[in-house]
């Protein structure tokens, strides 16, 4: 169940409820009874791998796949056998 940040803007107390999201939201302050809102942050979202971040740029990897590609090509060439 997913945790949210309410805060009251009466008393400016804030405080953390663990609800369904189906649930209503918290309208009453429990320490004034004043209106609270909702505080939303940042998301917890990981991105793990290659291709998520700018340091991940395409130009770098055409340089990586054009020399591994000239690597194999030349792998084979030198592989053959030479016709009888």
């Amino acid at each position: 169940m997913p945790t949210y940040t309410y805060q009251c803007g009466a008393c400016t107390h804030r405080f953390d409820a663990v609800q369904s999201i189906h649930d209503d939201a918290l309208d009453a302050c429990p320490e004034c009874a004043g209106t609270l809102r909702k505080v939303f942050g940042s998301v917890g979202v990981t991105f793990k791998g290659s291709g998520f971040y700018r340091t991940d740029s395409r130009a770098s990897a055409r340089k990586a796949s054009s020399s591994s590609a000239g690597k194999s090509s030349a792998t084979a060439s030198s592989s053959a056998k030479p016709s009888s």
